[in-house]
């Protein structure tokens, strides 16, 4: 027997994952879990027997509620259900699916629609920082037809705006977790950031890269991962992050010049498969890295003393409009403003085996 759950499946930025409202899933963390498991078909590579799509950045999923806090509309609880292993990470934010937390909310009747747009006040339940996502709904409905592009999604949509203010430092404590704009790790000079996404910097040049080889070249590279994978252990200590071994987090990101007219280049470890874009809140953590000096990144990049900054990735760019002020040795980041897009896929029911929803 079969037991039928209320979800949506959307594309948020350039991730995909299920969308769901917290009363719609079980109260208990294990039989949650158990039931994402078997919604997305882990633990296995393909993801057959689910709606996973076999890769990290398609087995994603949001949890969302009408929030308590009254600085804010909705909580969102974004869960990595892991592709090859049974489990379910909440260690992390993610700025992709984020994107669609506002249309679905709206969608579901958690935060009435207004004519024209509708700004949604979003906290982040894994970090407990806050964003705001402003949806178009034109003549109070939920539109996804538009006029915006974003490299690693084909054609266009409706714009996502996204305001995250207080985003610095909100899973490791700080901006610069050990207070140091570069840290030497296993002999690499690393800058150890977190804008919203901790995130470990690094220049490709160090690895005897150039910065532009296709993710499919690095993850076929065993002895990159494992230098990356012994640094991000020594880094996970030192940005208060514990032991994280079995966490998604810290990313590596390598920097290298930029090829293509933007302020730097990047591929990004996720941590253990090589991202096609780059992230949004890992996109925000590297243009954070950009504007502080002494940084591995500000040390490479190019035009990034003011405005937007184009972050260079393996299928185009993400830009981020950061506004990082420096008072003496104190760094703050008053803004990170980021365009998104979502699109709703399918909203129905997605079926578990019943034995295994409890």
């Amino acid at each position: 027997m079969q037991t039928a759950i209320p979800a949506m499946m959307m594309r948020g930025g350039t991730s995909k994952g299920l969308y769901f409202l917290r009363t719609d899933l079980p109260g208990d963390v294990t039989a949650r879990d158990a039931l994402l498991l078997a919604a997305m078909g882990s633990p296995d590579p393909r993801q057959i027997d689910g709606a996973g799509g076999a890769h990290p950045l398609t087995s994603k999923v949001a949890v969302v509620a009408k929030s308590d806090d009254a600085a804010a509309d909705v909580d969102y609880l974004f869960l990595q259900v892991v592709v090859d292993k049974a489990v379910v990470s909440d260690g992390q934010n993610c700025g992709n699916i984020l994107a669609g937390v506002g249309p679905f909310a709206i969608e579901r009747g958690l935060v009435p629609a207004q004519d024209g747009e509708t700004r949604v006040r979003i906290r982040m339940l894994n970090t407990g920082a806050m964003a705001i996502a402003t949806v178009q709904t034109p003549g109070g409905q939920v539109t996804y037809d538009g006029d915006a592009a974003i490299d690693g999604v084909p054609g266009t949509a409706a714009p996502v705006m996204i305001d995250f203010a207080d985003v610095a430092g909100s899973s490791c404590g700080a901006l610069l977790p050990t207070g140091n704009a570069v840290d030497v790790i296993e002999g690499i000079a690393a800058t150890l950031v977190d804008n919203g996404m901790p995130v470990v910097i690094l220049s490709a040049a160090e690895f005897g890269l150039s910065g532009d080889e296709s993710p499919a070249e690095l993850e076929a590279d065993n002895t990159l991962k494992t230098r990356l994978e012994k640094i991000r252990f020594a880094a996970g200590q030192w940005m208060n992050l514990g032991d994280v071994r079995e966490k998604t987090v810290p990313k590596m990101t390598l920097v290298a010049p930029p090829r293509h007219g933007g302020a730097i280049g990047t591929r990004t470890f996720i941590p253990h498969r090589v991202h096609e874009a780059i992230g949004v809140l890992g996109a925000a953590s590297v243009a954070a890295a950009c504007r502080i000096p002494g940084s591995v990144a500000n040390a490479i990049a190019s035009g990034s003393s003011a405005g937007a900054l184009d972050i260079e990735h393996p299928t185009g760019r993400f830009t981020v409009d950061i506004d990082l002020q420096q008072d003496g040795e104190r760094l703050q980041v008053n803004r990170s403003l980021l365009l998104r897009t979502a699109r709703k896929l399918m909203d129905g029911h997605v079926y578990v085996p019943g034995a295994r929803t409890c």
